[in-house]
Protein backbone atom coordinates (compact mmCIF):
# COMPACT_ATOMS: atom_id res chain seq x y z
CA UNK A 1 0.00 0.00 0.00
CA UNK A 2 1.60 3.32 -0.69
CA UNK A 3 2.13 5.98 1.64
CA UNK A 4 0.14 8.84 0.75
CA UNK A 5 2.19 11.10 3.42
CA UNK A 6 5.16 9.92 2.12
CA UNK A 7 5.77 13.16 -0.18
CA UNK A 8 5.38 15.41 3.03
CA UNK A 9 8.35 16.41 5.66
CA UNK A 10 8.26 15.56 8.98
CA UNK A 11 9.59 17.73 12.15
CA UNK A 12 10.06 14.31 13.70
CA UNK A 13 10.78 10.27 13.50
CA UNK A 14 10.91 7.92 15.34
CA UNK A 15 10.40 4.01 15.32
CA UNK A 16 8.14 2.34 18.02
CA UNK A 17 9.47 -1.26 18.58
CA UNK A 18 6.52 -3.71 17.42
CA UNK A 19 4.81 -1.07 15.94
CA UNK A 20 6.02 0.84 13.12
CA UNK A 21 7.99 4.02 12.09
CA UNK A 22 5.45 7.74 13.97
CA UNK A 23 6.09 10.34 11.75
CA UNK A 24 5.22 14.13 13.42
CA UNK A 25 4.16 16.21 10.29
CA UNK A 26 2.55 19.58 10.21
CA UNK A 27 -0.96 19.88 9.93
CA UNK A 28 -2.29 20.90 6.69
CA UNK A 29 -5.10 22.05 7.40
CA UNK A 30 -7.34 21.82 3.83
CA UNK A 31 -5.69 18.22 3.19
CA UNK A 32 -5.95 16.96 6.61
CA UNK A 33 -9.42 18.40 7.21
CA UNK A 34 -11.27 15.35 6.31
CA UNK A 35 -9.75 12.72 8.58
CA UNK A 36 -9.59 15.56 11.81
CA UNK A 37 -12.95 16.30 10.86
CA UNK A 38 -14.62 12.45 10.88
CA UNK A 39 -12.24 12.51 14.50
CA UNK A 40 -13.22 15.39 16.38
CA UNK A 41 -17.06 14.99 15.23
CA UNK A 42 -17.32 11.15 17.27
CA UNK A 43 -18.68 11.42 20.64
CA UNK A 44 -15.99 10.25 22.50
CA UNK A 45 -14.11 13.27 21.36
CA UNK A 46 -16.60 15.56 22.82
CA UNK A 47 -13.80 16.79 25.18
CA UNK A 48 -11.92 18.09 21.89
CA UNK A 49 -14.46 20.74 21.66
CA UNK A 50 -15.32 20.71 18.25
CA UNK A 51 -18.15 18.07 18.22
CA UNK A 52 -20.79 19.78 15.31
CA UNK A 53 -18.67 21.84 13.18
CA UNK A 54 -18.33 21.54 9.50
CA UNK A 55 -15.46 19.89 7.63
CA UNK A 56 -15.00 23.77 6.37
CA UNK A 57 -15.04 25.12 10.16
CA UNK A 58 -12.54 22.76 11.28
CA UNK A 59 -10.40 23.46 8.10
CA UNK A 60 -10.96 27.15 8.96
CA UNK A 61 -9.99 26.80 12.49
CA UNK A 62 -6.48 24.99 11.72
CA UNK A 63 -6.13 27.53 8.84
CA UNK A 64 -6.08 30.46 11.50
CA UNK A 65 -3.77 28.46 14.10
CA UNK A 66 -1.25 28.33 10.93
CA UNK A 67 -0.91 32.00 11.11
CA UNK A 68 0.28 31.76 14.68
CA UNK A 69 3.49 31.74 16.13
CA UNK A 70 2.54 30.48 19.34
CA UNK A 71 0.21 27.24 18.38
CA UNK A 72 1.04 24.79 15.61
CA UNK A 73 -0.86 21.28 15.21
CA UNK A 74 -0.10 18.40 13.69
CA UNK A 75 -0.79 15.07 12.15
CA UNK A 76 1.21 11.99 13.66
CA UNK A 77 1.19 9.13 10.62
CA UNK A 78 2.31 5.89 11.53
CA UNK A 79 3.64 3.89 8.48
CA UNK A 80 0.98 5.83 6.45
CA UNK A 81 -2.29 5.36 8.20
CA UNK A 82 -3.00 8.69 10.34
CA UNK A 83 -2.96 7.65 14.32
CA UNK A 84 -3.39 11.60 16.29
CA UNK A 85 -3.51 14.61 16.22
CA UNK A 86 -1.20 16.96 18.27
CA UNK A 87 -1.53 20.56 19.52
CA UNK A 88 1.40 22.57 20.87
CA UNK A 89 1.32 25.78 22.11
CA UNK A 90 3.31 28.73 24.12
CA UNK A 91 1.41 28.87 27.71
CA UNK A 92 2.26 32.34 28.07
CA UNK A 93 0.39 33.33 24.94
CA UNK A 94 -2.68 30.75 26.08
CA UNK A 95 -5.78 31.42 28.83
CA UNK A 96 -4.04 28.57 30.74
CA UNK A 97 -1.27 31.32 31.64
CA UNK A 98 -4.50 32.99 33.69
CA UNK A 99 -4.48 29.97 35.97
CA UNK A 100 -1.19 28.98 36.91
CA UNK A 101 2.77 30.29 37.43
CA UNK A 102 4.08 29.56 33.38
CA UNK A 103 7.73 29.18 33.66
CA UNK A 104 10.47 29.11 30.90
CA UNK A 105 10.20 26.29 29.05
CA UNK A 106 6.91 25.41 29.67
CA UNK A 107 4.82 23.94 26.91
CA UNK A 108 1.38 23.09 26.25
CA UNK A 109 -0.02 19.89 24.45
CA UNK A 110 -3.26 18.88 23.25
CA UNK A 111 -3.48 15.37 21.93
CA UNK A 112 -6.21 13.44 20.17
CA UNK A 113 -5.98 9.70 19.49
CA UNK A 114 -7.11 8.43 16.82
CA UNK A 115 -10.14 5.78 16.85
CA UNK A 116 -8.77 2.30 17.13
CA UNK A 117 -8.14 0.55 13.69
CA UNK A 118 -9.82 -2.90 12.55
CA UNK A 119 -8.12 -4.50 14.75
CA UNK A 120 -8.78 -3.37 17.95
CA UNK A 121 -7.04 -1.50 20.58
CA UNK A 122 -2.86 -2.47 20.94
CA UNK A 123 -1.52 -2.76 24.48
CA UNK A 124 1.26 -0.64 24.83
CA UNK A 125 0.13 1.30 21.77
CA UNK A 126 -0.72 4.48 23.97
CA UNK A 127 2.40 4.84 26.11
CA UNK A 128 4.46 3.86 23.04
CA UNK A 129 2.83 6.76 21.00
CA UNK A 130 3.40 9.37 23.98
CA UNK A 131 7.39 8.70 24.02
CA UNK A 132 7.05 10.03 20.62
CA UNK A 133 5.41 12.88 21.61
CA UNK A 134 7.53 13.43 24.82
CA UNK A 135 10.67 12.92 23.05
CA UNK A 136 9.47 15.33 20.10
CA UNK A 137 8.16 18.17 22.77
CA UNK A 138 11.07 18.21 25.40
CA UNK A 139 14.03 16.76 23.45
CA UNK A 140 13.47 18.02 19.53
CA UNK A 141 11.86 21.68 20.71
CA UNK A 142 14.15 21.77 23.99
CA UNK A 143 11.59 22.48 26.44
CA UNK A 144 11.83 21.70 30.17
CA UNK A 145 8.26 21.03 31.34
CA UNK A 146 4.87 19.64 29.26
CA UNK A 147 1.93 21.37 30.67
CA UNK A 148 -1.98 19.47 30.00
CA UNK A 149 -4.86 20.93 30.61
CA UNK A 150 -8.02 18.48 29.75
CA UNK A 151 -10.98 18.87 31.02
CA UNK A 152 -11.78 17.39 34.97
CA UNK A 153 -14.36 15.31 34.01
CA UNK A 154 -12.13 13.10 30.94
CA UNK A 155 -11.32 10.91 33.60
CA UNK A 156 -9.76 9.09 30.52
CA UNK A 157 -7.33 11.12 29.57
CA UNK A 158 -6.05 11.97 33.44
CA UNK A 159 -5.87 9.02 34.35
CA UNK A 160 -3.54 8.25 30.94
CA UNK A 161 -1.61 11.18 32.04
CA UNK A 162 -0.68 10.30 35.09
CA UNK A 163 0.52 6.84 33.96
CA UNK A 164 2.75 8.95 31.66
CA UNK A 165 4.48 10.24 34.91
CA UNK A 166 2.56 13.74 34.71
CA UNK A 167 2.05 15.22 38.48
CA UNK A 168 -1.55 16.55 39.19
CA UNK A 169 -1.30 20.51 39.89
CA UNK A 170 -4.79 22.42 40.49
CA UNK A 171 -8.12 21.97 39.19
CA UNK A 172 -8.56 25.68 37.61
CA UNK A 173 -11.10 27.32 35.36
CA UNK A 174 -9.57 28.25 31.98
CA UNK A 175 -11.96 31.79 31.44
CA UNK A 176 -13.70 32.26 28.29
CA UNK A 177 -12.21 33.56 24.89
CA UNK A 178 -13.90 35.70 22.85
CA UNK A 179 -11.89 37.11 20.04
CA UNK A 180 -13.08 38.01 16.06
CA UNK A 181 -11.12 34.39 15.30
CA UNK A 182 -11.25 32.39 17.92
CA UNK A 183 -14.06 31.54 20.55
CA UNK A 184 -13.37 29.01 23.64
CA UNK A 185 -16.54 28.70 26.30
CA UNK A 186 -15.30 28.63 29.89
CA UNK A 187 -13.31 25.02 30.66
CA UNK A 188 -13.06 22.97 34.13
CA UNK A 189 -9.76 21.83 33.79
CA UNK A 190 -6.80 19.14 35.91
CA UNK A 191 -3.67 20.57 35.03
CA UNK A 192 -0.98 18.11 35.41
CA UNK A 193 3.09 18.88 34.60
CA UNK A 194 6.11 16.18 33.01
CA UNK A 195 8.86 17.93 33.26
CA UNK A 196 12.26 16.26 30.89
CA UNK A 197 13.66 14.85 34.49
CA UNK A 198 11.18 12.91 35.18
CA UNK A 199 10.51 11.45 31.31
CA UNK A 200 14.16 11.11 31.13
CA UNK A 201 16.18 11.41 33.98
CA UNK A 202 18.83 13.07 35.33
Amino acid sequence: MSDPYASRSSVHEQVLDGFGTVRVLPLDAAADAEVVHRWVSEERAAFWGMNGLTRDQVAGIYAHMDTLDTHHAFLLVMDGEPVALLQTYDPEADRVSECYDAQPGDIGVHLLLAPAGAEGARPGWTSSLAAVITTYVLIGLDRRRIVVDPDVRNDKAIARFLKQGFTAGPAVVLPEVDLPDVYLPEKKAQLAFLTREVAFGG
